[in-house]
C-alpha cells in the first residue's frame, strides 16, 4: 500500500488545482484595463432593470385601459338596449299619453298637387 504523504507526487494528483486569484488581480493594471468593459456591463444592467420596470408599467396601463374599455362597452350596450326599447311604437305611445297626444286611428290622407302632377 502506498501512503499519501504531503509533498509527494501522488498527493498532488489527488487534489484539484487551485486557481490563484492574486495573479489575476495584479495591482491596478487589471482594473484600469477593464474599466470600459465594467462600465458597459453596468450600463447594460441599468438598461435591463429599466426595461423590466417599463414593461411592467405598460402592462398595468394596458390592463387598466382594457378594464375601462370593457366597462364602457357594457354601458354602451345597456344604453343601446334602453334606447331601442324607448323607440318601440308601444313605448312611444305610452310616453306621449301624459302630454295629451294619442295614436291616430284614422288612416292617413294622401295629398296631391293638382297643378304639378309629378
Amino acid at each position: 500500500m502506498r501512503e499519501n504523504v504531503e509533498g509527494t507526487e501522488e498527493a498532488g494528483r489527488d487534489r484539484a488545482p487551485r486557481f490563484d486569484w492574486t495573479r489575476l488581480f495584479q495591482g491596478h493594471r487589471w482594473l484600469t484595463g477593464n474599466i470600459p468593459f465594467l462600465l458597459f456591463v453596468a450600463m447594460l444592467t441599468v438598461v435591463y432593470i429599466y426595461n423590466g420596470h417599463y414593461a411592467e408599467k405598460r402592462i398595468k396601463d394596458i390592463n387598466r385601459t382594457a378594464a375601462a374599455l370593457k366597462e364602457l362597452q357594457y354601458e354602451y350596450k345597456t344604453l343601446r338596449s334602453e334606447l331601442m326599447f324607448m323607440q318601440k311604437q308601444s313605448e312611444v305611445v305610452r310616453q306621449a299619453e301624459p302630454l295629451g297626444l294619442r295614436e291616430t286611428t284614422v288612416p292617413h290622407i294622401r295629398l296631391r298637387d293638382t297643378l304639378n302632377p309629378h
